[in-house]
């Protein structure tokens, strides 16, 4: 890796150009001079930029340009956000926007990765005070042995792509997909990709260093960090602790759910804020910002003590309990397949779509593969947090839960040659309080079943949270909203029952240590087992049929050089069959023919003539042909599609024939036995030994 700066956009307020290999990436780190007035979070923005240049190719489409982002760099900028997030001062509210523009891909090297040691090493010389450096990598695993940032070759036949990034002391964010793997390998996994980070942090601030000596980096800045009034803080303390105490204590003792809790909260904020409006600062909105920001942080105090000290949760449960389980299958009638999940209040409704080969997602971008068969969409309308807003189109939030979802489920999906189907899904989630992307796993899970799809084993998921102070640590089974909001890590596990499919880890604080990922995985599998055993109470296995709304695919395989008799001058071959059946047929390059119907007796139809038009006419068989032309010497005869062959006259009957005409007429379907196929080509036929054939088979 190798990381040079001072050539290249020298206007961003840091600016890195960082090659591994011949991947490429241009990273700048650009923040306002001042803080942003009125918002209560740190405004970051990460934009990740595919340029298909750098692979060589020109964008699809009218336009030639790029468009909107692809989803493969939407979850790339989320790659970079999710570890470089924790690490900036509580209270820093200045504008910071880095954009890592990928210039050039060499496949073995990935940009993504490459783009976060970029964005460590541009905040780093750019004076924003940034508490890294950070450092990632990603790990494979290749017959038993750990494999940093694998090639191409070895990413296919890895068991695992596990992407690792941290501080010289602690894990920051953990990203995996893997084909179910131990949790104990997981964990070494991690704790072998940390070693390399800390190599790559040590050389990320040798490289600072000289970037302050060579005058080419700014000192870090003195941010101006909007904090607490210590002494109002104190105030509310004073006044409202014991107040907030019962409140929370109320909610734990009687279990209130979501909305209920939430009102009863508010209502007791609202109070303590009124007094203090009323009695304390009356008209001083600047105060009574404080007022509501120390009760908030109050709230969240309380709510941890209660975790760390008591060992209880705030919907009362313990800190390994599951919420309640309830599931569903085949509730919507003329779907190929549906699924519905309930863990408390997360509900989702995920449905499988079954389709041709040829439904499969064509991708335009810049890894090497172009195309994908299964598809994972999530979909969070408002309403299922009970709110009224716009809908729009998904956003990085929908498009991540999504990714992981499809990750989770994509070892255990069938290959094309066992189950020659395009595969949907999408979750739609009904309501959520914490973990809807784990819950859309397992729905996806029971609908692929009642679907009818194969799949090796049944996948399940669970969010795990964590309370750290100091010493002391609690971590939390199936967190709901509440916990991951005023938690300290939100740790997603998937997988089966013989070991992990995806990870996906966040932190709020400055890195986690081995032992605490190392009982969150225990825990979580203990979770994820629970979660399943209720699931397979529903449906054991995949049913044994696929819906009767699902198209049957009918597949075989033709002669490479005959594709072009099936697709006919212009594809008017093709589409004649289509149209006449109302199948739909793909062919692929190696001679892989796929013809999708719902109606069986269609599909069967379009084989026919599929058959038909690749089938070589053979001497001694019988066809059953059309006259399509007649002269003096005898009749041509249609046997196969475009195959012609000449009933000589004297060929036409048993008697001696005057005329052809006498015999048959254009149009006519006369059976005929191939007597000769001689060296050009040419085909005789006989009517009369075709005759022969049948007298002899009918006496």
């Amino acid at each position: 890796m190798v990381i040079e700066t001072g050539r290249m956009a020298k206007q961003a307020t840091g600016a890195v150009f960082c090659r591994y290999g011949d991947t490429a990436v241009l990273v700048t780190a650009t923040c306002s001079p001042e803080p942003r007035e009125g918002i209560d979070f740190f405004p970051l923005t990460v934009d990740y930029e595919e340029r298909l240049y750098a692979v060589g190719k020109i964008p699809g489409g009218f336009i030639k340009r790029e468009g909107r982002p692809s989803e493969k760099a939407i979850l790339s900028s989320r790659l970079i956000d999710r570890p470089i997030r924790p690490l900036f001062p509580k209270g820093y509210r200045n504008d910071v926007h880095i954009v890592a523009t990928v210039l050039s891909v060499d496949q073995d090297n990935a940009p993504d990765v490459t783009a976060i040691n970029g964005a460590s090493a541009a905040l780093m010389i750019s004076g924003i005070p940034f508490l890294g450096p950070i450092g990632a990598v990603v790990v494979g695993r290749v017959d038993g042995k750990f494999i940093i940032n694998p090639t191409i070759a070895q990413a296919e036949v890895s068991d695992m792509h596990l992407t690792v990034a941290g501080t010289k002391d602690a894990v920051i964010m953990v990203e995996a997909g893997a084909k179910e793997v131990p949790e104990e390998v997981i964990l070494e996994a991690i704790s072998y990709g940390h070693e390399e980070i800390k190599k790559i942090v040590s050389f990320l601030e040798d490289f600072t260093r000289e970037c302050l000596d060579a005058g080419v980096a700014k000192p870090r800045q003195e941010p101006v960090l909007f904090l607490l009034d210590e002494e109002i803080e104190k105030q509310v303390r004073e006044y409202a602790y014991d107040k907030m105490f019962d409140t929370l204590k109320e909610c734990i003792e009687k279990r209130f759910p979501k909305k209920q809790r939430e009102d009863f909260i508010e209502n007791a904020k609202e109070e303590i804020k009124t007094y203090f409006a009323e009695k304390v600062f009356p008209e001083d909105e600047a105060a009574l910002k404080h007022v509501a920001d120390a009760v908030n942080k109050l709230e969240k105090e309380i709510m941890r003590k209660f975790i760390i000290q008591d060992r209880v949760r705030i919907d009362g449960r313990k800190l390994d309990e599951v919420r309640p389980i309830e599931c569903h299958v085949g509730i919507l009638p003329r779907t190929h397949g549906s699924g519905l999940f309930t863990r408390g209040q997360t509900q989702v409704l995920t449905v499988t779509t079954l389709g041709a080969v040829g439904d499969e997602q064509i991708l335009d971008g810049l890894g090497v593969e172009e195309s994908k068969r299964y598809m994972h969409h999530y979909n969070f309308p408002p309403y299922s947090v009970g709110e009224a807003r716009f809908m729009r189109g998904p956003g990085r939030r929908e498009i991540g839960h999504g990714a992981l979802a499809e990750r989770a489920l994509e070892p255990m999906i069938p290959s094309e040659d066992e189950f020659p189907y395009t595969i949907r899904l999408v979750s739609e989630v009904l309501e959520s309080n914490g973990s809807s992307s784990m819950g859309s796993v397992c729905g996806s899970t029971l609908s692929l079943m009642d679907a009818g799809v194969p799949i090796k084993r049944p996948v399940s998921g669970v969010a795990m949270g964590l309370i750290k102070e100091e010493d002391t640590f609690a971590v939390l089974t199936d967190i709901q909203g509440m916990e991951d909001h005023l938690g300290d890590m939100d740790f997603k596990v998937a997988g089966t029952e013989k070991g992990v499919t995806a990870i996906q880890m966040d932190i709020k604080i400055a890195g986690i240590s081995k032992e605490i990922l190392q009982v969150a995985l225990t825990q979580a599998r203990e979770g994820r087992m629970h979660i399943l055993s209720k699931m397979l109470e529903v449906i054991d296995k995949p049913r044994p049929e696929i819906s009767p709304y699902a198209p049957r695919i009918i597949t075989f395989t033709i002669d490479p050089e005959k594709i072009r008799n099936v697709i006919g001058p212009g594809g008017k071959t093709i589409k004649k069959i289509i149209d006449e059946t109302g199948v739909k047929i793909d062919i692929e390059d190696d001679g892989r023919v796929f013809i999708a119907a719902v109606d069986e007796e269609a599909g069967r139809r379009a084989r026919e003539i599929i058959d038909k038009l690749t089938a070589d006419v053979e001497v001694g068989k019988m066809y059953l042909g059309r006259v399509v032309k007649i002269m003096d010497f005898g009749a041509f005869v249609e046997v196969l599609p475009g195959k012609e062959g000449l009933v000589h006259i004297s060929q036409l009957a048993e008697q001696r024939v005057g005329k052809v005409e006498d015999v048959v007429s254009v149009g006519d379907e006369i059976m005929v036995k191939v007597t000769k196929i001689d060296e050009q080509g040419r085909i005789n036929l006989s009517r009369k030994e075709a005759l022969k054939a049948q007298q002899q088979t009918e006496s």
